[in-house]
C-alpha cells in the first residue's frame, strides 16, 4: 500500500511522491469534498490541476457523483491510473461521497493490490483515518444532507491507524481551529498526527514515515 497524506498538496516533499508514483502520468483527480460549494468547485479543481501539470502529471477529473450505484465501473475507471490525488474540502461530505460510489471499496482493494498511489491533502488524507469524531469542529457535517442527500458518517476508511488535523498554525487557519482540535484530542488521550502544511505521512509498503 502506498499512501501520500498531507496537509496541503505536496507539502514541502514533492521529490517523495515523485519517487513512489515513478515516471509521471495520468492521475485521476477527485475534488468531491468541495461537492457542498458548487460555486466554488471548477475554481478549486482547477487550482490543482496546475501544480500537476508542472510536475509532469496528465490530470483526469474523476467526479464520484457520476458513479453512484455503479461501483465496477468506477474500479475499472480507477485501476486505469497509477495515481489517484484526492483533495481538500468538508471530510464529511467526501467520506459520504465515496460511500454513496463505492470508492470506499474500490480504493481500499486497489491499495491492497498495490494497483495505485493514494495521494490526498486535508480532507483528502483525513478520510483515510479511523474516526472522524473531532473534525465537525473543522468541517460542518450538516453539508453532507445538502449535497449528498444521506446522514453523515462518522467512520473513515481505517487505512491508516489515528486521526490526521491538518492545517496546523496554518494561515489558511486564522481561528486556530486545528491547534484546538490537537488540544482536545491530547487532553483525551488520542494519539494522532498533527501536520502544518509542510508535513506529509507517507506509507510505502511495511514502511511508514512522517516527513516535517
Amino acid at each position: 500500500m502506498r499512501l501520500f497524506l498531507s496537509s496541503y498538496r505536496f507539502g514541502a516533499h514533492q521529490a517523495r511522491l515523485l519517487a513512489m508514483v515513478g515516471e509521471p502520468g495520468r492521475v485521476a483527480v477527485i475534488a468531491n469534498a468541495c461537492d457542498a460549494w458548487p460555486s466554488a468547485w471548477q475554481s478549486a479543481v482547477t487550482s490543482d490541476l496546475f501544480p500537476l501539470r508542472r510536475l509532469g502529471f496528465q490530470p483526469e477529473v474523476v467526479d464520484l457523483r457520476e458513479y453512484v450505484g455503479r461501483t465496477a465501473e468506477l474500479e475499472r475507471t480507477l485501476s486505469r491510473f497509477p495515481l489517484v490525488w484526492v483533495r481538500g474540502g468538508n471530510t464529511f461530505v467526501l467520506r459520504a461521497q465515496f460511500a454513496r460510489s463505492g470508492a470506499d471499496v474500490v480504493l481500499k482493494r486497489l491499495l491492497a493490490a498495490d494497483a495505485l498511489v493514494y495521494a490526498g491533502y486535508s480532507a483528502g488524507a483525513c478520510v483515510l483515518t479511523p474516526d472522524l469524531h473531532g473534525l465537525e469542529s473543522m468541517d460542518d457535517p450538516e453539508e453532507v444532507r445538502t449535497a449528498c442527500g444521506i446522514e453523515p458518517l462518522w467512520d473513515g476508511l481505517g487505512l491508516v491507524d489515528r486521526p490526521i488535523v491538518p492545517h496546523l498554525d496554518s494561515p489558511t487557519d486564522p481561528e486556530g481551529l486545528s491547534r484546538k482540535l490537537v488540544r482536545d484530542y491530547a487532553a483525551a488521550g488520542i494519539r494522532h498526527w498533527a501536520l502544518t502544511d509542510d508535513h506529509v505521512v507517507v506509507v510505502d509498503g511495511e514502511r511508514l514515515d512522517v516527513l516535517t
